[in-house]
């Protein structure tokens, strides 16, 4: 078991010289453990009387409750927690997935890409059907290994239609074993710069624990952001721009994550990042809100978990999106500035879950959008 953090701020009176304290343990397979002490004594001269697991990932065993007249706190059973009130499904779930395309109105040559879900150790992914008149090929981006549809348009293809389905089946994502990863998850993005700034502000936030290993360092980055950001739909937001991130301290999935990254490798953390979609838990059909995006770090031989905006929302899942990914997403694609051949005349793809319009050289938008069916039994 290894120590990430001390709850300085749950340091609570029972009563006459009880106290308890909360920290969070971490085991070899990244399950996490908030565990209260329960002590006795006076300041400076306490000896600890009993220990028990508060949440394990999460998920509380009990809860706090606190006396109105004398302010001192007690504990309150739980007989059952449910994570998927908060937008959580755990072990697996099976759906289906629609991605939607319409073509805007063109006056000239376009071309276009939209990303292909891989499947992985976490999820299977099969085409159903790709209903559309429209020519298309399938091209590789090799540095984090995504596949992308190119299309060739032309104003003939305008108010064109694409309907893609995918029978996905998936598991919930904790810490994983992995070799040491490629040095470019150390490395600078266009939008996610290292070293300057973001070491100053990581080892800020460090402190002390830039002596620990890696693990207990994410985790204090991991905090700091939660601390810090707030999420806000705002402004220049929406890019996974680091700097506007750092200097705004709001934005979407997109930033938390970046900024995390952008703060992690500057520390010698190696980071990833990730995009898809979130499929609601509340019901079984309809409409996706957007993308969403996530983040993992590598420490102790695995790449661990992180949804850091999930967690600045859900202050109560913040232990378990330390290291864990719930099973109701997607993966569309990964990594930053992809590159592919073709590809856009402007450059490297910053990131990529809706189409990639491009009309001489500028990215216009098309129309999509993302809906799904859960399997029953799921």
């Amino acid at each position: 078991m290894k120590l990430v953090r001390v709850h300085t701020e749950y340091l609570s009176n029972l009563g006459p010289e009880e106290h308890f304290a909360c920290v969070d343990l971490v085991d070899e397979s990244g399950d996490v453990y908030d565990v209260d002490f329960f002590m006795k004594g006076k300041p400076g001269n306490m000896t600890v009387t009993q220990t028990t697991v508060h949440k394990l990932n999460g998920k509380p065993f009990y809860s706090w409750k606190q006396n109105k007249e004398d302010k001192t706190w007690y504990r309150v059973a739980l007989e059952q927690s449910n994570n998927s009130l908060l937008g959580v499904v755990e072990g697996t779930d099976s759906f289906e997935f629609y991605y939607h395309v319409q073509i805007p109105p063109l006056t000239e040559k376009a071309e276009m890409w939209i990303p292909v879900p891989q499947s992985d150790e976490f999820q299977s992914v099969n085409l159903m059907t790709l209903k559309t008149e429209l020519k298309s090929k399938e091209v590789t981006e090799k540095t984090y290994g995504n596949s992308l549809l190119h299309f060739e348009l032309g104003p003939e293809d305008s108010g064109k239609e694409i309907d893609i389905t995918y029978q996905v089946n998936r598991r919930e994502k904790g810490p994983y074993e992995a070799p040491t990863p490629d040095p470019v998850f150390l490395s600078s993005n266009k939008l996610m710069p290292t070293g300057g700034r973001f070491e100053e502000i990581a080892k800020e936030a460090l402190g002390e624990k830039i002596k620990e290993s890696h693990l207990v360092q994410a985790r204090a980055l991991y905090d700091y952001i939660i601390d810090n950001m707030r999420y806000m739909k705002f402004g220049d937001y929406g890019r996974g721009d680091s700097n506007y991130a750092c200097d705004s301290k709001t934005g979407n999935c997109s930033e938390f994550h970046s900024y995390f990254i952008s703060l992690a490798r500057s520390v010698g953390i190696p980071a990833r990042f990730a995009i898809g979609a979130s499929i609601p838990s509340d019901r079984n059909e309809g409409g996706i809100d957007g993308y969403h995006c996530w983040a993992e770090f590598y420490a102790d031989g695995k790449w661990w978990p992180v949804d850091i905006s999930e967690a600045n929302k859900y202050t109560a899942l913040a232990t378990y999106y330390f290291g864990r990914h719930p099973a109701n997403r997607i993966e569309l694609s990964r990594g930053r500035d992809l590159e592919v051949n073709p590809g856009p005349d402007a450059g490297p793809i910053n990131f990529i879950a809706f189409p990639y319009l491009e009309v001489e050289g500028k990215e216009i938008k098309a129309i999509s959008n993302f809906s799904f069916t859960r399997k029953s039994g799921s």
